[in-house]
């Protein structure tokens, strides 16, 4: 299974997330049904995970959003 990497800059710093295409394109459908930019959804998710590694928040956000 290959991992798909993206960048973001959050809180001022640049920084990259790399999940499989699947959690990707759940997080994506979020973004869009939100009307957010993806940046933006990414950013929230990363405000609110605590000590949790940023890629297991959006991994555990994408499984949240399964039956929305």
């Amino acid at each position: 299974m290959s991992l798909k990497k993206r960048s973001f800059t959050l809180s001022g710093h640049r920084t990259s997330v790399a999940l499989e295409a699947e959690f990707w394109a759940v997080i994506d459908q979020c973004a869009q049904r939100d009307g957010k930019a993806l940046a933006a959804l990414v950013a929230r998710i990363d405000a609110s995970r605590g000590e949790r590694p940023l890629a297991s928040a959006l991994r555990l956000f994408a499984l949240t959003q399964k039956d929305r």
